[in-house]
């Protein structure tokens, strides 16, 4: 696999924070960096594939931001009152 070289800038703060993880975990800067772009990554996909799937239902069904904002409430109302 090809690599190639990226500058990034951090806040100092930061930078620490990755320093000790990556201490702690025993892994290079780069390392622990490129894991976190995989992770945003694939969470970004998981994210956009939910929300595809929810428009296709919404579009499928008639359904509208209200309606699912309603149900939401509903819901909660329903399961609060179960619990007291």
């Amino acid at each position: 696999m090809a690599l190639s070289t990226v500058n990034i800038s951090f806040n100092t703060d930061i930078l620490q924070q990755i320093d000790e993880i990556a201490k702690s975990e025993a892994r290079t800067r780069s390392e622990l960096i490129r894991e976190a772009a995989r992770m945003y990554i694939e969470r970004k996909r998981k994210w956009q594939s939910i929300f595809a799937y929810g428009e296709s239902l919404s579009s499928k069904y008639g359904f509208t931001e209200k309606d699912v904002n309603e149900e939401i409430k509903k819901y909660r109302k329903e399961k609060k009152q179960k619990t007291e």
